[in-house]
């Protein structure tokens, strides 16, 4: 034989997955003839390396696509990369640090420049790791969100939703980002739980010599913004000073006591500062009683010159520099520590700074509402449902979107702003200018007088169109490959990112073509370890996942990462399940190989008609089976179905019923059954193991050029009338040979010692008819009949039949017999000791009711064993 004795996937996967690219499997065109099978990659980040998430998500995507292109549909796989405005502008400014270079010393252009440079080395290096995982998207497809007609598409986009009244721009409270210096969303805000201090502060109150009034806060740095402190006006420890004033520890600027019922009585002192610029709460606050706003803070996270004290300092410094100062100023009380929230950026880790801002917001609720009623409806399907809660949370709570971002790499706005400080929205800064002309009723403006807006949109700005910028259908909306694929089909994607891009995309199909941007959303969960906590490279325990590949094999990993990773919970990664994953891959290549191996005498009779008619009906129930799940999206069960079936059914049942002798040949009725039913198996098994269901099955047969498994036609299920009862019948067969292995197990009898089965039975034919099974499988010398046990023998009951296997020559009764009497004895004394417990007046009366069930249950379990050993020395 020309295969390997062991496989080794390394050998294998680069050849295969080179011979299918050469192939163009993997491409995909509008094709009439065929019905379109659409997933679009959820685009990694082009800062990214494989990560198990991605190794679980992608694996994911491959399968559904792979059978999808087996189906004989046109799967069609978009790959692509997203540009990670705050990821990869963080990633180049480090670099440029590195080499002695300050983002502030160069042009807007100098930097996309060495941006560009920086993707073009490192943004295809995820998409070159998802080929080795034998991911088979269409790569000629590959797409970037900041490539000319995808930014085209976005910036349209803007246009016209500026156009329609729901892109504005206006001061808002928004989440600060001090290190990456800028706007980020609410989505893309973490919460950690934290260890904080509450520092309990003396106001001194204006006009009562020696008299303070104390205010807790956690931000004593911000108290040179305060503008007021606010009291509950019901609450009777500060009533009377509503209408006075305070002045400000260490500033000494004064500063009203207003009253408002939005002050909690219960928190703290019952005081709150206010800090309008700095407090989202105090924003609102603020408002409504008309205060002064005063931000102290610089983008960078240090006080700037309005807080007049610590100018310059980082706003954690001046913290502790002002808890010192108020403490020697007798002006801090105490500090207390407390459990807190901080909220901290998603990109940066760094904390986040409630900051009024003049940002670009896109109203939300004109969008929303259609984008709600399609899942609420079932128009598009999440899997698992569990997740249309937390849809409709969103949706129902949705607020506008702060959709510009204080950096240079992504979209830049396309708003053009005048001498006079007034702007224009256009797509280009030539149509902006005939705007502006016409605005401005100046018609000697030009291109030097207008000034494009800084910002740039937020990265999911463009991620959110990419289920239709992928096929060009901003740029050409009616063309051929936007009206074949879209619609697409799955999405696969976390449910962290279920608003941040879901949501999006089915507001942006929606509002642009009129459709749902695809109709099965399928939520994975998170990949987590051993202790429950989320892989990561910070933590140090997530596995390099091209390690694992070459250590295990592509396939060994897919199937490992889909064992235990049903939709939506989360998957407790254990290196056991890849080692899984590789057995599987042996198990199955040594199957082959036993087949392979086999030698053909074509004058041998055809002996193995129930084996073969037995596995068919099994393999034609499983087929159902899986299809059912790949319906349902249980992707899970569908490997099990399909594991289930190779190793337990094919390879442990019916290869050992159908196999020769060693050395003897098969005939070959049984192998031309045995090899269809293993193109089968490999069929069922590629979209889960395609590297090696690929190489066995050019081993299998000799193959013409265009015949390979990745598109080979699906099995289709051919279930017959006389299945159930032929299932039925070979699990009575197969319940007599576990019953005969026990019995070899509890006696030390070798698994080949010919053993004599005799049989109790209303059932004869069935014996008769799988006798050749039984006896091979059982290792049994003879099948008889009787109507009663003979002497010296051990029996099993099935159903309404009992089999004995006489003993004698096999054990040495006499010490068989002395063996069970001890054991009988040692029951008999533990049953006594139970029934001494449970007649006891005062552990009864005591007792708690699940002890004293536990020991009822002790006392039937030995009534019962008792019985069995009395039965087997009767026997004897």
């Amino acid at each position: 034989m020309s295969l390997a004795t062991t496989y080794s996937p390394t050998d294998v996967e680069a050849k295969w997955y080179q011979r299918w690219q050469e192939q163009g499997f993997f491409k995909a065109s509008a094709n009439p003839k065929k019905v379109p099978y659409t997933v679009v990659i959820p685009p990694p980040n082009v800062t990214g390396v494989l990560h198990m998430g991605h190794m679980l998500n992608n694996t994911i995507q491959d399968v559904l696509v792979r059978r999808a292109r087996m189906q004989g549909k046109e799967a069609c796989w978009v790959p692509g990369t997203d540009h990670a405005s705050i990821a990869t502008e963080a990633k180049v400014v480090a670099l440029l640090k590195e080499q002695g270079i300050e983002k502030r010393d160069l042009t807007r252009e100098q930097f996309l420049a060495h941006a560009f440079d920086w993707k073009e080395k490192y943004g295809g290096i995820i998409l070159e790791q998802l080929k080795q995982l034998g991911a088979s998207c269409d790569w000629d497809r590959t797409r970037f969100t900041m490539e000319p007609d995808l930014t085209e598409a976005v910036l349209r986009v803007f246009v016209d939703l500026y156009n329609k009244g729901l892109i504005y721009r206006g001061v808002r409270m928004v989440n600060w980002d001090p290190q990456g210096r800028t706007a980020i969303s609410d989505e893309e805000v973490i919460a950690k739980d934290v260890q904080a201090k509450m520092y309990y502060l003396k106001y001194a109150i204006v006009g009562q010599e020696g008299q303070f009034l104390t205010v807790a806060t956690s931000r004593p740095e911000t108290i040179m913004a305060d503008v007021a402190v606010a009291v509950n006006p019901n609450d009777p420890r500060h009533a009377h000073l509503a209408g006075a004033a305070v002045r400000i520890p260490l500033l000494g600027r004064e500063i009203p006591i207003i009253t408002d019922e939005y002050v909690s009585i219960d928190f703290g002192t019952g005081a709150l500062k206010v800090t309008p610029a700095h407090d989202l709460n105090d924003y609102e606050l603020g408002l409504k009683h008309n205060l002064p706003v005063i931000d102290i803070l610089a983008d960078n996270g240090t006080l700037n010159e309005k807080a007049v004290l610590y100018v310059g300092q980082d706003r954690f410094v001046a913290r502790k520099q002002i808890a010192k100062d108020l403490q020697e100023a007798g002006l801090l009380e105490k500090i207390e520590d407390y459990a807190s929230i901080q909220q901290t950026s998603e990109r940066t880790n760094a904390v986040i700074e409630p900051k009024l801002s003049l940002q670009w917001f896109l109203k939300m609720e004109h969008l929303a509402k259609p984008a709600l009623e399609v899942v609420e409806n079932d128009t598009i399907k999440l899997h698992p449902p569990k997740f249309k809660n937390m849809y409709r949370a969103w949706m129902e709570n949705v607020r506008d979107w702060c959709i510009s971002r204080q950096l240079w790499w992504g979209q830049q706005i396309p708003a053009y702003y005048l001498p006079d400080g007034s702007f224009v929205v256009a797509l280009t800064a030539e149509a902006a200018l005939v705007q502006a002309r016409t605005q401005s009723g100046n018609a000697n403006l030009q291109l030097s007088d207008l000034r494009q807006d800084e910002d740039v949109l937020d990265t999911w700005f463009s991620s959110w169109l990419w289920p239709i910028s992928v096929f060009d259908g901003f740029k050409d909306p009616d063309n051929a490959d936007v009206n074949y694929f879209y619609p697409t089909n799955d999405l696969v994607t976390a449910p962290e990112i279920l608003f941040f891009w879901v949501a999006r995309m089915i507001m942006a199909g929606l509002e642009y073509r009129r459709e749902v941007p695809f109709k099965n959303v399928y939520l994975t969960g998170i990949v987590r370890d051993a202790q429950g906590r989320k892989m990561s490279k910070s933590l140090g325990n997530s596995p390099d996942p091209l390690d694992l590949i070459r250590d295990y094999g592509a396939d060994g990993v897919r199937t490992g990462m889909l064992f235990s990773s049903p939709a939506g919970n989360d998957l407790l990664y254990d290196v056991k399940l890849v080692e899984q994953g590789r057995n599987f891959s042996n198990k199955l290549w040594n199957a082959f190989r036993l087949v392979k191996g086999w030698e053909v005498d074509a004058a041998l009779p055809f002996v193995n008609a129930k084996p073969v008619e037995w596995f068919n009906a099994r393999l034609q129930a499983a087929i159902v089976e899986l299809d059912d799940h790949f319906e349902k999206f249980r992707m899970s069960d569908a490997l099990m179905t399909v594991y289930k079936l190779v190793w337990d059914d094919f390879c442990a049942q019916y290869l050992e019923m159908v196999k020769p002798a060693y050395q003897h040949p098969i005939d070959a009725e049984t192998l031309r059954h045995t090899t269809a039913y293993l193109e089968t198996l490999l069929k069922l098994l590629h979209p889960f193991m395609p590297f090696i269901t690929e190489e066995l099955w050019h081993e299998l047969a000799e193959r013409a050029d265009c015949d390979y498994v990745t598109v080979a036609p699906w099995p289709k299920a051919t279930p017959t009338t006389e299945a159930a009862r032929i299932l039925a019948d070979m699990d009575k067969a197969l319940a007599i040979v576990a019953g005969i292995r026990t019995v070899r197990n509890q006696k030390n009898i070798g698994p080949n010692k010919p053993l004599a089965l005799v049989a109790k039975t209303d059932e004869p034919v069935l014996l008769t008819d799988y006798d050749g099974i039984i006896r091979k499988l059982g290792s049994l010398s003879e099948v008889t009949f009787a109507e009663a046990g003979p002497a010296a023998s051990v029996s099993f009951v099935l159903g309404g039949s009992e089999f004995f296997i006489p003993l004698e020559g096999h054990i040495d009764l006499a010490a068989e017999r002395a063996r069970l009497e001890k054991e009988l004895e040692y029951a008999q004394g533990f049953r006594e000791s139970v029934q001494k417990k449970l007649g006891n007046e005062k552990f009864a009366q005591n007792a708690k009711p699940d002890v004293l069930e536990r020991e009822r249950q002790k006392l039937a379990d030995a009534e019962a064993k008792i019985a069995a050993l009395e039965q087997a020395i009767k026997a004897l």
